[in-house]
């Protein structure tokens, strides 16, 4: 899969948490047990998604592997130490 038409959710549950899918299958592949710890899913955006894509917190070749894998990429909060490299303040 080089390039998708993907749809980005946004969690009402779960702060900075966001859910990757084909546009074309929506939620479907997601499963229930993470749609109920998701909440309401919000429409945040859709995009071209190809391997060349700068995402701001996520490598967009994994992105494609997983949502061709498993139907779906799950984007989580940064940790501290995300945080603080993405600063300059760590290592």
């Amino acid at each position: 899969m080089n390039r998708i038409h993907c749809q980005i959710y946004r969690s009402s549950r779960k702060p900075e948490t966001y859910l990757y899918v084909e546009k074309s299958r929506g939620l479907e592949d997601v499963p229930e047990a993470l749609m109920q710890q998701f909440g309401e899913p919000e429409e945040v955006m859709s995009l071209l998604l190809d391997s060349e894509r700068r995402l701001a917190r996520a490598d967009a070749a994994e992105v494609l592997q997983l949502i061709a894998q498993q139907g779906f990429y799950l984007q989580m909060p940064p940790t501290a130490a995300e945080l603080l490299r993405r600063d300059g303040q760590g290592e």
